[in-house]
């Protein structure tokens, strides 16, 4: 797998917000989704099923049913390490890139991760829809069968989220959790690496998920680096000028009405944050045909999540 890494804009007061990949290789990636129709699909890692998923008939959400069977394709990472990055960095800006680097390195040699041939965004931070309350509520409320809320429609709040772990995650007291919380109090804590799967409407959690607990524990939330594919070219080119005209239109009108200096630079600014926000908007996840279609993803889930039901949201 080769991969080109370019950066992307940066945000406001300047600063690494992120990288632009593309990648060559392969077509097919060992973590992937596979869609059966009827709104069923599943991310299946190599042979394993790690995740099954049924979309709302009316679009309000999305059931899911975590299996057990995931495992980062990102190996562990040596304190040793970790210690060495922030104490190398310069800033946090250089931080989160070094490590952002270090990632997309791993990933590139893993033979189950999801990157396959095309465009790809890797972010710096939430995007700007996330809500930072959320991160609280998954330390109480992480079933490993729930529903997401994409809408709310009288669904209860508990079903709202931005993060969806992948596995379990293990009590605030346990040996892994533990060895990071002390990472967490010297400041030298990785990232958490998030991966969007547009047809949960989520992010998932790729690597980090003990690192989610310890942040937590600590006061969190976690530092993230979000993988997504690149939305449209075509798309991303249109959405651009749009921002483009409103920026030079409402610097017209501001320069006309004899605008104060900061007022100006907080047009800039806004300009800039919109630009970033283009550059890193998440685009849509590839799916492969699951073999067997709607009935073989019955099958799958009677076999690997006997009595989940998919009918208990309105």
């Amino acid at each position: 797998m080769s991969i080109r890494r370019t950066a992307l804009p940066a945000a406001a007061g300047g600063g690494w917000s992120g990288l632009a990949l593309d990648v060559d290789a392969p077509a097919r990636p060992g973590l992937r989704a596979e869609a059966a129709g009827a709104g069923r699909f599943l991310l299946r890692r190599a042979d394993r099923v790690v995740l099954l998923a049924r979309q709302h008939p009316w679009h309000y959400g999305v059931h899911y049913a975590r299996t057990g069977d995931y495992r980062s394709p990102v190996p562990p990472v040596p304190a040793a390490l970790a210690r060495r990055i922030r104490e190398t960095s310069v800033d946090d800006a250089a931080w989160t890139a070094r490590w952002a680097h270090h990632l997309v390195d791993r990933l590139a040699a893993a033979v189950d991760g999801p990157l396959h041939q095309g465009s790809w965004v890797l972010a710096d931070g939430m995007p700007r829809w996330a809500v930072a309350g959320h991160w609280e509520r998954l330390r109480r409320v992480d079933p490993d069968r729930g529903h997401i809320t994409w809408f709310g429609y009288g669904h209860p709040d508990d079903d709202q989220r931005d993060v969806l772990p992948l596995r379990r995650l293990a009590p605030d007291g346990s040996g892994r959790v533990r060895a990071w919380r002390r990472q967490a109090r010297d400041g030298i804590l990785p990232p958490v690496l998030l991966w969007w799967v547009s047809g949960l409407n989520t992010l998932t959690v790729l690597d980090g998920h003990d690192r989610i607990v310890a942040a937590l524990a600590e006061g969190g939330p976690p530092p993230v680096l979000v993988l997504a594919p690149a939305v449209d070219p075509v798309w991303r080119a249109a959405w651009q000028r749009h921002e483009e005209r409103g920026y030079a239109e409402r610097t017209a009108h501001a320069v006309a009405g004899d605008a104060t200096p900061a007022w100006l630079a907080s047009l800039s600014h806004r300009y800039a944050d919109a630009l970033r926000d283009t550059a890193r908007t998440e685009g849509r996840t590839r799916a492969w045909p699951l073999r067997g279609g709607a009935a073989g993803w019955d099958r799958l889930a009677a076999r690997l999540a006997p009595g989940w039901r998919t009918d208990d949201r309105p």
